[in-house]
């Protein structure tokens, strides 16, 4: 499809002419061009370190909307940063059962550590640190989060040397597996340009995959779906079933077990072991 651009505005938005193409291949991605507008500004970030004047201006004129449509999308997700990011964004989950099981006391922690408060950056411009409302990973809380980047079963005390590793430029893996990258790498990714890292580490552990053992040792199934113009236990829907169950079963076999996913494991010094709304 063709989009909105006036070539005359390029010269004026700031931004490098390679992210200008790039934006517009997003754009073009989709049937309805305006629905590109969040990995758009997932590549502003990656470029600009946050959403910027020239970012905003830049995803309305390609995308022919208004600036003032892109700033509210900009200021309703909390995933979209106004000010800079450090290196690296370190999220820590205080929602209910993650501030119970420890996070406020690491939150407080790290603000002491780092001497910085919420949403604020270091001085050496590599961590940013925010206090999260659900990480959805109760099953591992307290659960931090650097660059979207899961980490499981986290103390204070894993928790500082997580930020102090962060900042000498020591390599740093999530507890399930995956190298931590730079919060522009992962913003260039979320915007739709694979790092070919989608690989690394598992897409589940054990924790999470309780309720399905017990299942299996019990026999329950979830009860067979209708379809269109059939009723439970037709061929159609036995058909579908067993469709599902195998598409089930083809995720499971990709589950690794989480290398500090162990018994007592809160006490591991973790560090060395992918939106929400407002």
């Amino acid at each position: 499809m063709t989009l909105n651009h006036d070539p005359a505005l390029d010269a004026g938005s700031g931004l490098p002419e390679e992210t200008l193409r790039e934006l517009r291949a997003i754009g073009a991605r989709y049937p309805q061009a305006r629905s590109a507008l969040l990995p758009m500004l997932h590549l502003v970030q990656s470029v600009e370190g946050r959403v910027t004047s020239r970012g905003i201006e830049a995803c309305a004129d390609i995308l022919g909307i208004s600036a003032a449509e892109v700033s509210g999308v900009a200021t309703f997700y909390t995933m979209y940063k106004r000010r800079p990011v450090g290196d690296y964004h370190v999220g820590v989950c205080t929602n209910t059962l993650c501030a119970v099981m420890g996070g406020d006391e690491i939150f407080e922690r790290l603000k002491d550590h780092l001497d910085v408060g919420n949403d604020e950056t270091t001085d050496d411009g590599k961590v940013t640190l925010e206090h999260l409302e659900c990480n959805a990973a109760c099953d591992y809380a307290p659960v931090m989060m650097v660059n979207w980047e899961f980490m499981d079963n986290m103390t204070p005390q894993s928790a500082t040397q997580l930020v102090d590793d962060l900042r000498a430029g020591t390599e740093v893996r999530s507890t399930r597996g995956a190298r931590i990258c730079t919060w522009r790498e992962a913003e260039r990714v979320l915007a739709g340009f694979p790092d070919d890292r989608a690989d690394e580490g598992p897409a589940a552990g054990p924790a999470s995959l309780v309720g399905l053992g017990i299942a299996r040792e019990r026999g329950w199934k979830a009860p067979e779906g209708r379809t269109a113009g059939t009723t439970s236990g037709t061929p159609g829907a036995t058909a579908a079933a067993e469709q599902a169950d195998t598409s089930r079963a083809e995720s499971e076999t990709k589950v690794e077990q989480s290398p500090t996913d162990t018994v007592g494991g809160k006490g591991d010094e973790t560090s060395t072991g992918e939106g929400k709304k407002r």
